[in-house]
């Protein structure tokens, strides 16, 4: 009986008919996963270059319109006509607006304020539209869910929501009138 299943067990381990069934089992969940990785980086990117161009767009128009002065509601709605890729736009935008000592540098919180799932809707953080030549930094923080959510990357990316948050900058004189 033990030399049957010796010879068996040497039958088996000599054999290699199963060799692209194994080379194929180990190696496709990798390459699955690098192009999982890879399409949600293209989509990351690709809202990140969209909330910098619109970012950037509505604030030329600022710049250009000197002495209007758009609320908070009108600028988030500007961004969100101009970046067109990012889905829900209206509901995962968040800007804040902040007057800034030209002498001092740039002294924003580190951390964004963005839009929070698991609160009620919080009001804007701080949001002054300036007097005539002061320096105003508009920051824009949008949260956007991952198109895989479950592949590496979107697991990474994603926090207790779910989403990952992008922001952009930019920077501007209030001009006088």
């Amino acid at each position: 009986m033990i030399r049957h299943l010796g010879n068996f067990l040497r039958r088996f381990r000599n054999r290699e008919d199963g060799n692209a069934t194994v080379e194929f089992v180990i190696v496709f969940p990798a390459v699955i996963g690098v192009m999982l990785a890879g399409v949600e980086l293209t989509f990351m990117t690709l809202n990140h270059a969209m909330l910098e161009r619109a970012v950037d767009v509505v604030v030329r128009d600022l710049r250009l319109n000197t002495g209007s002065n758009p609320g908070h509601n009108e600028l988030k709605n500007r961004i969100c006509d101009k970046a067109v890729f990012i889905r829900q736009c209206s509901t995962n935008l968040k800007l804040e607006m902040v007057r800034q000592d030209p002498y001092a540098g740039i002294t924003l919180p580190a951390v964004p304020d963005c839009t929070d799932l698991s609160e009620e809707t919080r009001p804007v953080r701080q949001f002054e539209n300036g007097q005539a030549n002061e320096l105003m930094v508009l920051r824009a923080c949008a949260k956007i869910n991952p198109i895989f959510p479950t592949s590496t990357l979107g697991a990474a990316l994603a926090n207790d929501e779910g989403q990952y948050a992008l922001t952009a900058m930019s920077v501007f004189v209030q001009e006088p009138l």
